[in-house]
């Protein structure tokens, strides 16, 4: 049955070299040199492969794999900005896998037609469909009235404040359907596992339900911070013809990414200022749209992906030459 917990209020003080995300029925977990997927197989009697509900709960499948060696990564891992997007193209690559590896488990056969080329392609077009979303299309709107407007900086200021509602529009958009409810939970229960174990509670369903489902390192915290250094960014470019634009648009996303990775790895470091809090207040409400209260049955799932990588390793114990390179997005 499913166990109703109340909004808590527990936060992790300290920040830890561990993430995660939200698969189907299930959480991906990774470490420094770990990673892992738990997910709740459809009960016996689920032949249609439908979502795992609070009456039936099948058993929890956890897969582990160990990340490859990135010698000739690690020069270019020290380099600020750069690291940033290493790590996007790694995590994009292992969350990918870790959906495959969900679908899978829920649906069977069905699943195993999607090769890994074929994976392949719907992230290369996804990431495609996102930058012509909030980055192509805000700075053609705004191209159009940019007589209008009479000035570059209310120029970078209208093209952001799009760019922006148009990130909020797609997110409630997301958060309003019905069939990504229970990977929002999921989401949750990520989050909170992540927050039990860098408090250096107790790992259990009961402990972990106490903790905040938003987390300053979010994926969804770090869209925002996108969104804000984008601004800046873009104003360095100057205003130019339409053309021009849209390619600084494609071209800067890389910069862009890099430097709001290293705010949001900042932002986890110093989370205790109080100033610090307040400049991530926004970043942390914002994932009230991408996260919801999971169930013990979920965070039970999701701590078995985390203690899959905890049996490997402690993350804690790394030394800086070990962690050179390692950029974890909870």
């Amino acid at each position: 049955m499913r166990d109703a917990v109340r909004e808590p209020s527990l936060t992790a003080s300290k920040d830890a070299p561990v993430g995660g995300q939200a698969v189907l029925e299930g959480v991906m977990m990774r470490g420094v040199k770990h990673w892992a997927v738990a997910v709740r197989k459809p009960a016996a009697d689920q032949a249609d492969g439908s979502p795992a509900d609070d009456a039936a709960l099948g058993d929890i499948e956890v897969q582990e794999f160990k990340f490859a060696e990135r010698k000739r990564l690690r020069a270019l891992s020290r380099i600020p900005i750069l690291r940033g997007v290493i790590a996007l193209v790694e995590s994009l690559g292992i969350g990918f896998k870790a959906l495959s590896i969900a679908a899978s488990a829920q649906l069977g056969e069905e699943a195993e037609e999607l090769s890994g080329g074929l994976w392949i392609a719907i992230m290369v077009v996804a990431f495609a469909l996102a930058i012509g979303l909030f980055f192509v299309l805000p700075v053609t709107l705004v191209n159009l009235i940019k007589h209008q407007l009479g000035s570059s900086v209310l120029f970078w200021l209208v093209e952001g404040a799009l760019r922006t509602v148009l990130l909020l529009g797609y997110l409630t958009l997301l958060s309003r359907m019905r069939d990504l409810r229970r990977v929002f939970e999921y989401h949750g229960a990520e989050h909170k596992t992540i927050s039990c174990y860098e408090a250096g509670d107790e790992l259990t369903p009961e402990r972990a339900a106490q903790y905040s489902r938003l987390h300053p390192r979010c994926g969804t915290s770090f869209l925002l911070v996108v969104m804000i250094v984008s601004i800046f960014v873009f104003a360095l470019a100057g205003l130019h013809a339409w053309w021009i634009l849209v390619v600084t648009r494609i071209v800067g996303v890389p910069v862009i990414i890099g430097i709001s990775f290293e705010l949001i790895k900042w932002a986890g470091r110093n989370r205790r200022r109080r100033w610090v809090q307040v400049l991530m207040y926004p970043g942390l409400q914002l994932q009230r749209l991408t996260t919801r209260e999971p169930s013990l049955d979920q965070l039970e799932v999701a701590i078995a992906a985390l203690n899959a990588v905890l049996a490997h390793e402690t993350p804690g114990a790394f030394d800086a030459a070990e962690l050179v390179g390692v950029e974890v997005v909870a």
